[in-house]
């Protein structure tokens, strides 16, 4: 039968209208937070932890080898049960995907190794830091079972800002743990992560650097992990590239997904001069990421913290980092909701298609 020309276009047009529908209303990534609180209080890490985890459907448990306790006696299996295992128990008990990423360098400083690891008078350019790294990474696979496994973070940083035998040493401890890891399980999704703003040349006068010495200096990976902080790069959110995360994978057809990010909800000065920012600007970068996620197909989402930090109460070592992210949170230090929550909120309750 011949459909006649006015129907055909008015098929055309629905379909069309319908496939809009479903793509604004579904998501391709999951989205979550690592267990956070603005201070270092039993309840309130519980209050966190009950408030997030209803808007979440993964998790992320993100940190650093814990050399001085494995490098004074403890053992791997020792520290794992007692600091993530029920964590993680809790975690899929709600339903949660759960990502792990190890980082084997500082995190607040990546020209340089960890300040603990520092002090033992060592370094992950030697064998014995690498040894510690493997050995803690292959148990946090074996008790924890997640989902994703990161191995190494911010590489591209880590390359750029610290000596050349600490990226070296990272690059050589990722590689063993990768090879463990493969032999026991071939398919289990292993990767890094890579700095955006870096990658897209903040410290190159704006000159794109790409990704392809990641790849090619970390080959196991089979997903890409991005962090991102943009708010150090742009005036606004609306500035971003929408091709901010596809570019990354460098025309590889790779998963990729958001291991740690998001945009500060105040203004504050930095060592590059003043940043301005507001709630109304932190939610309005959440309504970008989710057009930046949905144009790399991505597959997760983090913000590591969910509520802002009240700096004064972490160590003094680390207050003058973290001063830059302490308010990337949905929810203020009293967990009073911003802006930046009702817009996480609306893409949370998108229906989740991967």
């Amino acid at each position: 039968m011949k459909i006649p020309g006015f129907l055909l276009l008015f098929f055309v047009l629905a379909a069309a209208c319908h496939k809009t529908q479903t793509t604004e209303q579904t998501r391709t990534y999951r989205m979550g937070f690592a267990n956070s609180a603005p201070n270092y209080n039993y309840n309130s890490f519980q209050e966190s932890l009950s408030l997030w985890t209803s808007k979440a459907d993964a998790a992320i448990i993100s940190v650093q080898v814990p050399w001085d306790s494995l490098l004074t006696g403890e053992s791997s299996f020792q520290y794992i049960m007692t600091d993530y295992y029920n964590l993680a128990i809790y975690f899929r008990e709600k339903g949660l995907k759960i990502w792990v990423y190890i980082d084997p360098e500082d995190g607040l400083d990546r020209s340089s190794d960890a300040d603990d690891l520092l002090a033992l008078g060592k370094s992950i350019a030697q064998p014995v830091a690498q040894s510690v790294y493997v050995e803690f990474v292959w148990e946090m696979d074996s008790l924890l079972k997640p989902d994703h496994l990161g191995l190494a973070l911010e590489t591209n940083l880590i390359r750029a800002a610290a000596p050349d035998s600490i990226y070296q040493g990272v690059k050589l401890a990722a590689s063993q743990a990768a090879s463990y890891l493969h032999q026991m399980d071939p398919e289990r999704p292993l990767s890094i992560s890579v700095q955006a703003e870096y990658a897209w040349g903040e410290a190159n006068g704006g000159k794109y650097i790409g990704t392809a010495q990641d790849f090619a200096d970390f080959p196991f990976i089979t997903e890409l992990g991005i962090s991102s902080y943009p708010y150090f790069s742009f005036n606004s959110p609306s500035a971003i590239p929408t091709n901010y995360y596809s570019e990354l994978t460098g025309g590889r057809s790779i998963p990729v997904f958001v291991s740690e990010g998001g945009w500060t909800s105040n203004s504050f000065i930095s060592s590059s001069g003043q940043l301005i920012s507001s709630p109304q600007i932190q939610a309005e970068y959440m309504d970008k990421q989710g057009q930046l996620l949905a144009q790399a197909n991505a597959i997760a989402w983090f913000q590591l913290t969910f509520t802002d930090l009240e700096v004064s109460s972490y160590p003094p070592s680390t207050q003058n980092e973290l001063q830059y992210f302490a308010w990337l949170g949905m929810v203020d230090t009293s967990f009073q909701a911003k802006p930046a929550y009702a817009s996480w909120d609306s893409l949370f309750s998108k229906k989740l298609v991967n």
